[in-house]
């Protein structure tokens, strides 16, 4: 498929132009294009600027307030709920994490649940905040319903990731960043736009049956949890997902399981919502809570090169550790720029068409 490169300046230039024109001031629209755009530094294509037109959709619907009054509504010394008022996720879930920073260092840790809010991003982005403070960051957020449980084939679940995120002395921060299904949905949008079959295990249609269809999900199909099948353990990402809705949503009064609002906005919100917008959790903790920051990021240390010398089944290959290859990516491409391919280029500049901006 045809890409075209761009530089970080120019895709930074064109996001934040895109949510002045919804309605963003301007720390909001300069922190939400952050986000996205650290997602297509770090090679996380499906969650970066890809998903402008979504946000302008959602916003279209009155489904994303682009000026809300975020607000903690309950509080402890370590512990918050904030009410996202409808606003851009990409905007509510920092101001989230950096209450949980603050408790933490004050109190050694911080939680706080988030409500009534809208798409994240990456929630690397957000763990990642709390490592720049020699601090553990914890980032999770429930999703639009695509996920069916072990041996169901009813959507209940979305995605649902979750992040963990450490900090390390002479290496880059230890980031277990992924979600809970087999596959983000995004790696099924980027099939479509390919036109490329995807993996076994990935998604079923809607009668339960294995497929390799990457258009499934708009058959009535759904996203498999991570695992597939039974046989391979898909009980524990079932586990893991249905972890992340209760921390998100439950806890913090969002909406849960299949009422979570879709992130489409050719789908409508549930009519009998049990709970306010999607719902994010995060955590942070201080490392010198536990032990001195440097002992800590020293073991850490010892701990990657140990495992980058594991023996491997085959010896051209060495084992990864969590969030180097998108650490890798953020360093080649803020250099070379940003690739995008074709369709979604195509997208931007029917978005700035509609929105009277300058093309990319």
């Amino acid at each position: 498929m045809i890409s075209y490169t761009f530089t970080e300046e120019r895709l930074r230039s064109f996001t934040k132009s895109v949510f002045l024109k919804m309605g963003c001031n301007d720390t909001d629209a300069d922190l939400a294009t952050d986000v996205l755009l650290r997602s297509d530094l770090r090679g996380i294509d499906s969650h970066g600027v890809a998903r402008l037109s979504g946000y302008i959709r959602l916003w279209e619907k009155k489904r994303i307030n682009a000026t809300p009054n975020i607000r903690i509504v309950h509080e402890t010394p370590t512990t918050a709920t904030v009410d996202g008022d409808a606003g851009l996720g990409l905007v509510v879930a920092p101001f989230a994490m950096k209450i949980a920073m603050e408790k933490a260092a004050v109190y050694g840790t911080g939680w706080v649940a988030v409500k009534n809010s809208n798409h994240f991003g990456i929630a690397g982005y957000h763990a990642l905040m709390a490592v720049e403070k020699d601090m553990i960051g914890i980032s999770m957020t429930n999703a639009s319903p695509l996920v069916a449980p072990t041996y169901a084939n009813e959507r209940l679940l979305g995605t649902n990731p979750m992040c963990y995120a450490f900090p390390a002395g002479k290496y880059p921060p230890v980031v277990v960043d992924m979600a809970t299904a087999a596959a983000a949905n995004g790696k099924l949008e980027i099939a479509q736009r390919a036109n490329l079959p995807v993996p076994e295990g990935w998604v079923q249609d809607k009668n339960g049956n294995i497929s390799t269809d990457p258009n499934e999900l708009k058959a009535g199909g759904s996203l498999l949890p991570l695992g597939s099948d039974k046989d391979h353990g898909s009980h524990k990402g079932y586990g893991l997902s249905a972890t992340v809705d209760i921390l998100t949503a439950v806890l913090s009064g969002a909406n849960y399981g299949p009422w979570v609002p879709p992130f489409v906005a050719f789908l409508e919100p549930s009519s009998d919502p049990v709970g306010e917008g999607l719902g994010h959790f995060f955590g942070a903790m201080r490392v010198d809570g536990f032990r001195p920051a440097e002992d800590f990021k020293h073991h850490l240390d010892n701990w990657i090169e140990r495992f980058k010398s594991a023996k491997t089944v085959d010896p051209s290959k060495k084992v990864i550790i969590p969030g180097e290859p998108e650490y890798a990516f953020e360093k080649e491409r803020h250099i070379s720029g940003i690739p995008l391919v074709e369709p979604v280029v195509n997208d931007l500049n029917d978005l700035a068409d509609k929105l009277g901006l300058e093309r990319l």
